[in-house]
């Protein structure tokens, strides 16, 4: 399984907003910015997880976004199926609308292809937001890269 941009870019969106929960709302610029995405972009990516109620706009001269729950209860397996939709590896064994197939019942691969989608999923949904900003706190800073 291979995640689109898109989705490697709204985890990485939604994480930057996690560091900065609890402060005034973000300008998408300041995200793009420190995230290294670009901005045009990054507006499609946060309507996208406004519309899964994931983050709040807040509109005004000091607006942006914010997180709509607190960091610790949005699951990075939130953010993967708002922006991927249903994780699976093949579509026989998605998790919301598994394809029909006429081998169903005596495909060999296909319990091969659950297994990996219940273990990625169960990666995506043990691992907060939260944890996120955590195990960040213990990596060295970014050559050259200035927090805002």
């Amino acid at each position: 399984m291979k995640l689109s941009t898109k989705g490697h870019y709204g985890l990485k969106a939604m994480f930057d907003l996690a560091q900065h929960y609890g402060t005034e709302p973000i300008p998408l610029k300041n995200v793009a910015e420190r995230q290294n995405l670009p901005e045009y972009y990054l507006e499609q990516i946060i309507a996208v997880l406004r519309k899964a109620g994931l983050v709040r706009s807040v509109r005004g001269a000091q607006g942006g976004y914010i997180l709509a729950k607190t960091p610790g209860e949005i699951r990075v397996g939130d953010v993967i199926r708002a922006m991927e939709g249903p994780i699976a590896p093949v579509e026989c064994v998605s998790e919301l609308d598994p394809a029909e197939c006429d081998n169903a019942d005596f495909c060999i691969t296909r319990t091969v292809w659950a297994r990996v989608r219940d273990s990625i999923v169960d990666v995506l949904d043990s691992i907060s937001l939260g944890d996120m900003c955590r195990e960040a706190k213990n990596l060295p800073p970014v050559p050259g890269k200035v927090e805002k």
